[in-house]
């Protein structure tokens, strides 16, 4: 699909209302500023501190805190919403009755953006998988003296407008996208996606199931026949959801021997092309853990096929990439205990794939604010592995139920991620490990999963 003239986005950037501003909307700021856009940035927080705003920001730029005055919606020509804000709000429909379009920031940036795109969502897996796709075309533009840069951008940190005006057609752009983006993508438009996984995951915002799949799909709408996705052959929505995709499709499984695409196969990865298949990768010369991770890594040499990257380049890749921060990550041994931190496990699903990784006895640290999950599976994922379970933020009391009413007793409150820290250090023996996998995520106490991640490694890192 082609990308609107200059003159089309001239017509939406005479004022743009940006929604929201954090990091993501500063990012928007900035871009619409550089594209030449008389920028209104806008948040609902009345105790805004505009004075230190307006030093991110670019000069000319109207700030306004707590109320929008109508005037402002009526002069606006394009609404950009930041990806934590609901699009199914009375604010946002007054602008959508007014005809006005309604960008997210990815919609945004990729109608400047230039090069080559891959675009990767999924409930969990998104950053491992994110970071390794772009370890992997890194090295292949260095291998290859190819010339362009790759960029890793999205969800996983830099947001995609930050480096959108920079890419160039030889570039290659690795983004991490959440169903948060994919709410308002129009016509964001990858050359290579993929969908790891669905599961239950921010019911409170998108309020069902098949509203959350339908955000996470939507990732292929744009992409044509010769194009192509990525999917999780264990994943039954996204095997129906193949029959119906726009692109060509490629599946990965770690159960299961497939005619077409990769799967595990023992210890060994394979690859399937006309029913015959041959082996890659045996999983035990990764540095990664665990069985989802042997997904994720099936999923990026996947992608990165797709990108032309040579096989065994891709193979050198993957066996010398490690562990992104905050997943499933070793911090430290302390008195003969093994400490992990998995913050990244922000909902049950990631959670049951952190214990899946330990080997040893555990006791686990979870909790944290209510995004409307339920604990049943993640509980039950427990078997004989989790000892004792801490239990603090908004949902310890929801978690603690859940637990008892499945015959696991050993449950303790806190108050803190300190007093947790001290408690699991006090309940763990020697040859056993201590992991921090929440299941939830972490708003309300911290300012996001990385910083939950951070305080708990410096915790364990005191104790050395």
């Amino acid at each position: 699909m082609e990308k609107e003239t200059k003159k089309v986005l001239e017509g939406f950037l005479k004022q743009v209302v940006v929604m929201g501003a954090g990091k993501s909307g500063i990012a928007a700021v900035k871009l619409l500023k550089a594209a030449g856009a008389e920028v209104l940035l806008f948040d609902e927080n009345e105790a805004l501190d505009v004075d230190s705003l307006v030093e991110k920001l670019p000069a000319d730029v109207h700030i306004v805190a707590g109320i929008l005055p109508e005037e402002e919606k009526d002069r606006a020509t394009l609404l950009v919403m930041s990806p934590g804000i609901p699009v199914d709000t009375p604010f946002v429909d007054g602008f959508r009755s007014r005809g006005i379009p309604v960008w997210g920031e990815i919609e945004l940036a990729w109608r400047f953006a230039k090069g080559k795109l891959i675009a990767i969502t999924g409930t969990n897996g998104k950053t491992t998988t994110t970071s390794l796709v772009g370890h992997i075309m890194k090295d292949h533009y260095r291998t290859q003296s190819l010339g362009g840069t790759v960029y890793v951008a999205g969800n996983i940190g830099d947001p995609y407008t930050d480096i959108a005006l920079q890419t160039k057609e030889e570039d290659t752009t690795v983004l991490e996208v959440s169903s948060f983006q994919l709410e308002t993508a129009e016509l964001f438009h990858p050359q290579i996606s993929a969908v790891l996984n669905i599961t239950p995951d921010h019911l409170n915002r998108h309020h069902t199931m098949e509203a959350y799949a339908r955000c996470k799909l939507d990732i292929t709408k744009n992409q044509t026949a010769e194009e192509l996705c990525v999917l999780n052959a264990e994943d039954e929505r996204l095997v129906a959801f193949a029959k119906e995709a726009p692109c060509r499709v490629v599946f990965f499984s770690s159960k299961n021997r497939l005619a077409e695409g990769f799967f595990l196969d023992g210890d060994e990865i394979c690859r399937a092309e006309g029913g015959v298949s041959r082996k890659l990768l045996n999983i035990h010369e990764m540095k990664l853990l665990g069985l989802h991770n042997v997904e994720n890594v099936m999923a990026a040499m996947a992608m990165a096929e797709a990108a032309g990257v040579p096989e065994e380049e891709i193979i050198r890749s993957v066996m010398s990439f490690e562990a992104v921060e905050h997943r499933i990550e070793y911090t430290a041994t302390v008195g003969g205990v093994d400490y992990y931190n998995d913050s990244k496990g922000t909902n049950p699903d990631a959670a049951i794939k952190g214990i899946e990784a330990m080997v040893k006895k555990t006791v686990l640290i979870g909790g944290g604010y209510d995004k409307g999950n339920t604990y049943d599976e993640w509980i039950e994922s427990f078997g004989g592995k989790v000892s004792w379970l801490i239990l603090l933020g908004q949902t310890r009391e929801k978690i603690a139920e859940c637990a008892h009413a499945h015959g696991f007793m050993n449950t303790i409150m806190v108050e803190s991620m300190e007093e947790a820290v001290k408690k699991a250090a006090e309940l763990a023996q020697p040859g056993e490990a201590v992991l921090l996998s929440p299941a939830c995520a972490s708003w309300g106490m911290f300012k996001n999963y990385e910083e939950r991640g951070r305080i708990f490694k410096e915790l364990v890192r005191k104790m050395l």
